[in-house]
């Protein structure tokens, strides 16, 4: 008790952990509604809250989101058939991306090449947001819908696995005394 109490004073001393941060904690990502000087009350994106000791912040690892700036980078990965017309297809989403309410101006919202999977050509769309604590789910859902609509639209083609089977047959000759 009494080391979440020093900690505790250490945190509000030194600021590093403030109220409406976005901080990840051994694996509990959320807003900091409470800090108090025995334990830190963290609110996830879906309303739950973690109380946490003041100890485990300071002898732990904390990812402060917003310590700094509160400029988050949010990644949608995207799969495009091989036959897809790929220059149009990174225009497309780093328009799509650019248009949304929440994308920053700056830095700029991006489309990249990220690798030539299995299936298809895989891309990712890179947006800036300044809201985290508004949460994400909503946003990536309307981005891929009109990510959807828009390559519906210019005929880029979202695959599906494929797999090509092959069955090879060998003629065995039967031994002369069997029958069959």
């Amino acid at each position: 008790i009494a080391s979440n109490y020093v900690s505790g004073f250490i945190i509000l001393l030194d600021r590093s952990i403030r109220i409406g941060d976005m901080v990840t904690i051994d694996h509990r990502q959320g807003v900091v509604s409470q800090l108090n000087t025995r334990y830190t009350v963290v609110r996830s994106l879906d309303g739950t809250e973690a109380i946490i000791p003041n100890e485990s912040l300071i002898t732990g690892t904390v990812i402060n989101h917003s310590l700094s700036d509160k400029r988050v980078l949010l990644r949608l990965p995207i799969l495009i058939s091989y036959g897809s017309p790929l220059t149009l297809a990174l225009d497309l989403l780093t328009q799509v991306g650019r248009e949304h309410l929440r994308s920053l101006h700056e830095p700029k919202a991006g489309a990249f090449i990220t690798g030539f999977g299995d299936n298809g050509v895989e891309l990712e769309l890179c947006i800036w947001i300044s809201d985290p604590e508004a949460g994400q789910i909503q946003l990536r859902s309307e981005l891929f819908l009109r990510i959807w609509q828009t390559f519906n639209e210019n005929g880029i083609q979202v695959p599906y696995p494929q797999r090509e089977i092959r069955i090879l047959r060998e003629v065995l000759s039967k031994p002369e005394s069997d029958p069959n």
